[in-house]
C-alpha cells in the first residue's frame, strides 16, 4: 500500500499538539453540515440553547461548597 493513501501525523514546531494531514478524497475546508438540514431547529436568539424542563431548578441549585 502506498504511504500517501493515508493521513500522516505532522509535527508543528513550537506547538504542543501535532496535526493530521487531510484524509484522501476530502477537502481541508470546513463545511456547515446543518445548513442544508430542513429538520434542524433554528438557533435560539443570543446563541442560548432552548429552555428545558429543569432550567429553573438548575439556576436555583447551588453547589454544597458555596
Amino acid at each position: 500500500m502506498p504511504s500517501n493513501d493515508r493521513q500522516r501525523v505532522e509535527r508543528v514546531p513550537g506547538a504542543r499538539r501535532a496535526k493530521l494531514t487531510p484524509a484522501p478524497g476530502t477537502s481541508p475546508e470546513p463545511v456547515p453540515a446543518d445548513a442544508d438540514d430542513p429538520d434542524a431547529a433554528p438557533p435560539a436568539p443570543g446563541g442560548a440553547a432552548a429552555p428545558g424542563p429543569n432550567d429553573e431548578r438548575l439556576k436555583r441549585d447551588v453547589p454544597p461548597h458555596w
